[in-house]
């Protein structure tokens, strides 16, 4: 068993609040360095009408907000699909050291698993140490193909 499946397990509950809202279901968990969950979030773009309203987006915040600091260096952001690449700038920004996550995203992925891998390039002023995928990836990825399989049949 990964010791990152307890925590994807919960990010894998959050991603259940976006499928019951309309959302593309994706959910975030952030932890600090001791592993204690800091930050929770899920797809809110249908729901918000937002377009930076990503599972990532929303832990990070209230990562921030629960620290007072937008500096979140030591912490792990889990998430049950590989982060696009605005997520990817916004966790490197930030500080985390480490992002884990489940399904690769082949089509916008930007941590390695896709097209992309903003987190560890070195052309860039900031970078996460350590990127881990594939955590309880197929529970993740079917859970997004159940949801765009349903939306294709209604």
């Amino acid at each position: 068993m990964s010791p990152w499946e307890e925590a994807m397990s919960r990010a894998l509950e959050r991603a259940t609040q976006s499928r019951d809202s309309g959302d593309v279901p994706v959910g975030a968990v952030v932890l600090d360095d001791s592993g204690e969950v800091i930050g929770e979030g899920w797809n809110t773009r249908e729901r918000d009408g937002n377009p930076s309203g990503h599972a990532e987006m929303m832990a990070l915040q209230q990562a921030a907000q629960r620290l007072g600091t937008w500096r979140l260096d030591g912490a792990t952001v889990v998430v049950t699909l590989e982060p696009c690449v605005m997520c990817a700038g916004a966790i490197a920004q930030s500080g985390v050291s480490r992002v884990v996550y489940g399904a690769p995203d082949e089509k916008a992925g930007a941590a390695g698993g896709g097209p992309h891998d903003l987190l560890r390039d070195r052309s860039l002023p900031h970078r996460v140490d350590e990127v881990i995928g594939g955590v309880m990836a197929d529970e993740a990825a079917a859970m997004l193909r159940e949801f765009f399989q349903t939306k294709r049949r209604g």
